[in-house]
């Protein structure tokens, strides 16, 4: 639970306090204080979804061949990054297929964690809920991906293991393993993240000189890690998905 709220939190509880708990009535829930219905991390999250909006508006009305500006190459550079794991991964044609959502977790998840570096704002991912849906996205479309290529039963054949005799003992645990998978990816992200703004808060208010510029250069690192952290397991998940053979 955080002991402060953001300026821009406190902005959207000022002005739509309102329609924040019209949002929460949709999912049957309630405030704690209806005067107050937006969260940091609700608020957080919205605004790095419209930094990567705008990003993308204005990169895609400068795209160009000849003359390309910082940010195509900027971009250019994540994606090609993103691709190139993707292929290691998951296969050199399968891999592409699924750029989107990589790069969309990544981008988005790198945006979040670094936002807490801008004063007065906090990073999202350090909310346990923001880590826990980029989980349940991510366990979700390996599922779902793992369908669709292979079919209802040569997919589950994946949960069945090499030996036909030892499937009755593999079947639990194989499910235990990918349930434990989301949870995994959320505790990681989450416990990083904010055992990292916390750290970084503490040495902030002991020294203003040198401190403050190595306590950032070590969470942008963090963040980039993280990120990326988080996107390679999410790979590795639908490699195992898709693959036709074990």
């Amino acid at each position: 639970m955080t002991t402060h709220e953001a300026w821009l939190t406190q902005l959207f509880n000022h002005y739509l306090a309102g329609p924040g708990n019209a949002l929460l009535a949709l999912f049957h829930l309630t405030a704690a204080d209806p005067k107050e219905p937006w969260a940091d991390f609700i608020v957080m999250q919205l605004l790095v979804a419209a930094i990567m909006i705008v990003l993308f508006l204005i990169l895609r009305s400068r795209l160009s061949v000849d003359k390309p500006g910082k940010l195509q190459h900027l971009f250019e550079l994540i994606h090609g990054f993103v691709v190139e794991q993707a292929e290691d991964q998951v296969g050199h044609h399968e891999g592409r297929h699924h750029v989107v959502l990589f790069e969309t977790l990544f981008i988005f998840l790198l945006l979040a964690n670094l936002i807490g570096i801008v004063p007065q704002f906090v990073s999202p991912t350090q909310a346990v809920y923001v880590p826990a849906g980029c989980a349940l996205v991510a366990f979700l479309y390996y599922n779902i991906v793992g369908l669709k290529k292979n079919g209802p039963l040569k997919y589950g054949k994946h949960f069945l293991g090499p030996i036909p005799i030892m499937a009755p003992l593999m079947i639990p645990i194989e499910i235990i393993s990918h349930l434990a998978r989301p949870l995994s990816l959320t505790i990681r992200l989450f416990a990083n993240m904010y055992a990292g703004e916390q750290v970084t808060l503490v040495f902030l208010s002991l020294t203003y000189l040198v401190g403050p510029a190595i306590f950032m250069g070590l969470h942008v690192f963090v963040s980039l890690l993280q990120a990326y952290i988080f996107v390679l397991l999410t790979m590795m998940y639908v490699a195992g998905a898709v693959a036709e053979e074990h």
